[in-house]
């Protein structure tokens, strides 16, 4: 889309806000500011004093809230996604961190709030946006995290290498085996998505990649299942596993992990909007080491 020659910055997004609307856009002004923020490389908070002036809006505009009406996600044009306290680098090829999960990181910073340099490892790190909060909110932590894409890997490895993060370049099923029984903390957010289900959201659909997304299996829960199998293997007694999922898949979840004989305090815990989206359970004693 084209503004017109000499329009305000305040037009400019009023009229980016429409189109946005009309495609659908979730969050049509919030997105349409946040387009005006990158093309201007000025906070949010210098912007919304620019929309209340007579600034001109920026050369190139157009082009970028066009994109986003054709429903690229947000993330991919900025070149950023926001999670917690933290700004990190993500575009095609790696799955865009939800805020949801940022519920699912406080769990985890909760649980080892006071121990002394807790071992924490993310199965399946994605952009790394759930190892790099708990080292950033952690100082103490010794954080490790393994993905298995070649795309994602390289993403993670740009947010997690200024963290000190030992990122790996592995599969959750297998990984990691020389530190088996070594870990006080294992979080993941597996692809959990059944194969024949399809996202409603275009931006997930057609731009986050498939691997991120299906879980293996008629029910999606293969890699679930694998992550929880790892995280019996990787934890000490008493050692802490949350995993996040889809909410119609907490009942079955809680089940598998009771049923497993090695999980005590299996608790599931719902998100920002009340569904629950994670569950967590502690290794036994006599968990098995499989």
């Amino acid at each position: 889309m084209a503004f017109e020659t000499g329009q305000s910055l305040a037009d400019a997004v009023r009229e980016a806000t429409a189109v946005l609307s009309d495609a659908g856009v979730p969050t049509p002004r919030v997105d349409a500011e946040l387009l005006a923020e990158h093309v201007l490389g000025v906070g949010l908070g210098r912007l919304r004093a620019m929309l209340l002036g007579e600034s001109p809006a920026p050369e190139g505009y157009g082009e970028l809230v066009a994109e986003r009406a054709s429903r690229v996600p947000l993330q991919h044009i900025t070149g950023v996604a926001h999670f917690r306290y933290l700004t990190l680098a993500v575009g095609p090829g790696v799955f865009i961190p939800r805020p949801e999960t940022e519920s699912v990181v406080q769990l985890v910073i909760d649980r080892i709030a006071g121990t002394e340099r807790p071992k924490v490892v993310d199965l399946g790190t994605g952009s790394g946006a759930i190892a790099a909060s708990i080292a950033h909110e952690v100082p103490g932590a010794e954080v490790h995290a393994v993905e298995f894409s070649a795309f994602a890997h390289a993403w993670a490895a740009k947010n997690l290498q200024p963290l000190g993060v030992r990122l790996v370049h592995g599969d959750l099923r297998d990984a990691l085996p020389e530190h088996n029984g070594t870990f006080d903390v294992v979080i993941s957010n597996p692809p959990y998505i059944p194969a024949e289900a399809i996202p409603n959201e275009p931006e997930v659909a057609l731009h986050d990649p498939p691997e991120a997304l299906y879980g293996g299996g008629a029910d999606g829960m293969e890699l679930p299942t694998a992550a929880a199998a790892s995280a019996a293997r990787l934890l000490k007694t008493g050692g802490y596993f949350v995993m996040e999922h889809a909410e119609v898949q907490a009942g079955w979840i809680a089940r598998h992990l009771r049923e497993a004989g090695c999980w005590d305090d299996v608790t599931s815990h719902n998100d920002l909007n009340g569904k629950q989206r994670a569950t967590s359970a502690v290794l036994s004693p006599a968990g098995p080491r499989e």
